[in-house]
């Protein structure tokens, strides 16, 4: 039966440096994709520290009334603002720098391999925590979740998704979507990838 995962990205937020809102667009964001969990039976809902993941994951603790918990593993790889004095432009080259190297060690944050293997590690880590057959709801953002994936599953998995994972992977995550996975027996199994099905009116 294994745990069953939902990776929810934020929804859509000022766009401004450092840890900010969501906007009234982001609100119904938030509130359909919490309509669209409460058919489901959550376990509980773990959240990024940052502004814009909270006010998410409150609107789906609010309507599926799952206990909320904040947690720091969910945090972003790097968030604009971190690094005083740091550019939007000079933030998003850094960004595409770590993305298309795993490896590079930018001057904030993590690498995407790190942010990849921490969300893997505290996944794991529920998954061994809570009763086999848990729904649990992680509320983060766009980049942690394909660093996650590009490190969990294989290229050809990924691309049974979309046709270039890793080399469009930045563009794949929208705001609110949601991402299924299975974990069992140590394995992660991609469900249903960044949908926005609850999104369209």
């Amino acid at each position: 039966m294994g745990t069953m995962f939902y990776l929810v990205r934020h929804a859509i937020k000022a766009k401004a440096a450092g840890d900010v809102s969501i906007t009234p667009q982001g609100v119904l964001q938030a509130e359909a994709t919490a309509l669209r969990l409460t058919g489901l039976p959550i376990t509980a809902i773990f959240a990024s520290p940052l502004q814009r993941a909270q006010e998410t994951a409150k609107m789906i603790s609010a309507y599926t009334k799952a206990s909320l918990t904040v947690e720091h593993r969910l945090r972003e790889r790097a968030n604009w603002g971190d690094l005083p004095g740091q550019s939007f432009d000079e933030f998003v080259e850094m960004w595409e720098r770590s993305t298309r190297d795993p490896d590079y060690i930018p001057p904030v944050g993590d690498t995407a391999k790190q942010a990849g293997l921490r969300l893997a590690g505290f996944m794991a880590e529920l998954a061994g925590s809570f009763p086999q057959g848990s729904h649990l709801v992680l509320v983060t953002h766009g980049g942690l979740i394909t660093d996650f994936l590009v490190n969990a599953l294989s290229e050809q998995e990924l691309n049974a998704w979309h046709p270039t994972f890793v080399a469009s992977q930045s563009e794949l995550i929208s705001e609110c979507s949601i991402t299924t996975l299975t974990y069992d027996g140590g394995v992660f199994q991609l469900v249903d990838f960044a949908s926005i099905d609850h999104l369209k009116s």
